[in-house]
């Protein structure tokens, strides 16, 4: 089966602080229009739509990577659509710990640049 492509952009550009949070194993993901305050410690991307729902046994692609998106929270889908905002978590977590979280495999992430496509896809 061809996978359906929920959501895709590129990033365009990369906070000072993102490394932290990649350390930590988070990305915060905000689209252009994300105020000044938050660009510190987002990865800024050019997503628009969000074509379907992200659910859990989605696929987190970033480039040539692929992680399996484990869990949802309630506000993650209406914050991505409307803002282009997500946290994304590799905690391999099955349970969110806050409404906005997407938890995917824990694994390490790979170093994030600039002009780095991604993607989420399903079934």
């Amino acid at each position: 089966m061809t996978p359906v492509v929920k959501y895709q952009a590129q990033i365009t550009q990369i906070g000072p602080l993102v490394d932290e949070f990649v350390s930590a194993g988070v990305l915060v993901l905000f689209g252009e229009d994300a105020p000044e305050e938050l660009k510190e410690f987002s990865i800024i991307h050019d997503g628009k739509h969000l074509d379907q729902d992200v659910k859990p046994g989605d696929w987190f692609c970033i480039e040539d990577e692929k992680f399996h998106i484990l869990a949802v929270g309630e506000v993650a889908n209406s914050n991505l659509g409307n803002l282009g905002h997500l946290i994304l978590k590799f905690n391999g977590l099955d349970t969110p710990e806050m409404p906005g979280d997407v938890c995917v495999e824990a694994r390490p992430l790979p170093t994030i640049q600039t002009g780095m496509r991604f993607s989420i896809l399903g079934e």
